[in-house]
């Protein structure tokens, strides 16, 4: 067991979440994952990112094993609650954290069916939301996500915890523009979502591939294609708007029904 506070494992897993956490983690590509329910889908993640070592303290050992997970094919280091304490980033932490290798992927390796569903974030910063989007996106059956150049690091602690674990089940392209999107892919038809539209997401007809873009949650988004078409969000009650998440998860339901 691991119990002095000045581990190697230590600095190594805190270089992955200070304030360089971003650069160290797309040096040695890799991120960490706090809790069970991380643990969980890490444990077979199909496509989605794969462990490197997991370390837990003898307590949630136990938790483990009462869930029924095997950790038998990964390196296991066990540490010291005071340990964990250093390491982990939540405040009151599971005493299990994983170091996980964070899928490469090219906007080429994305496939479309005719029916295909993936959303666009345009300079989105708040880690919940981008988190949370992640989560809806899984929730409805959506493709893909895609985060544009200056956008929220996908791979943040904050992200990762607020995905809730649907980080493993859809593929993240990050960094990518929405021309290299379109280049890409020509057939797609694109949809932005603006509260200044005239047309509600409700009577748009949304047949073929289709690309969501939802903009930064200041700015929203500028200078938008012409030949791309802006909805809204019918309101009925008194709210002057919703959160960026909740907006984008209301579309994500829309899309996926009218893909079925």
């Amino acid at each position: 067991m691991i119990e002095s506070l000045h581990s190697p494992h230590i600095v190594r897993v805190k270089a992955l979440l200070g304030s360089r956490g971003k650069k160290e983690r797309g040096r040695t590509g890799l991120f960490v994952a706090e809790g069970l329910q991380c643990l969980r889908e890490a444990i077979d993640p199909g496509d989605g990112p794969s462990i490197e070592t997991i370390y837990v303290t003898p307590a949630a050992i136990k938790r483990v094993e009462a869930d029924s997970l095997d950790l038998s094919a990964h390196e296991v280091i066990e540490v010291s609650e005071a340990v964990m304490l250093e390491m982990a980033q939540t405040v009151t932490p599971q005493g299990i954290l994983a170091l996980c290798h964070f899928p490469v992927r090219v906007i080429s390796d994305l496939r479309l069916s005719g029916s295909t569903r993936v959303v666009f974030l345009q300079e989105i910063q708040d880690p919940g939301n981008a988190g949370t989007i992640v989560r809806s996106a899984d929730a409805m059956g959506i493709d893909a996500v895609i985060t544009s150049p200056g956008s929220v690091d996908m791979y943040s602690p904050k992200v990762v915890r607020s995905t809730a674990g649907s980080l493993w089940h859809i593929p993240i392209y990050e960094s990518v523009s929405l021309e290299e999107v379109v280049q890409e892919f020509p057939g797609f038809t694109v949809i932005a979502l603006s509260a200044d539209s005239t047309e509600s997401i409700m009577d748009l007809s949304l047949d073929g591939d289709i690309v969501a873009v939802f903009g930064n949650e200041a700015r929203g988004i500028e200078d938008l294609d012409a030949s791309i078409s802006r909805v809204k969000i019918p309101m009925p009650g008194s709210a002057e708007s919703l959160n960026l998440a909740a907006a984008a998860s209301i579309v994500m339901f829309v899309l996926a029904n009218q893909a079925q």
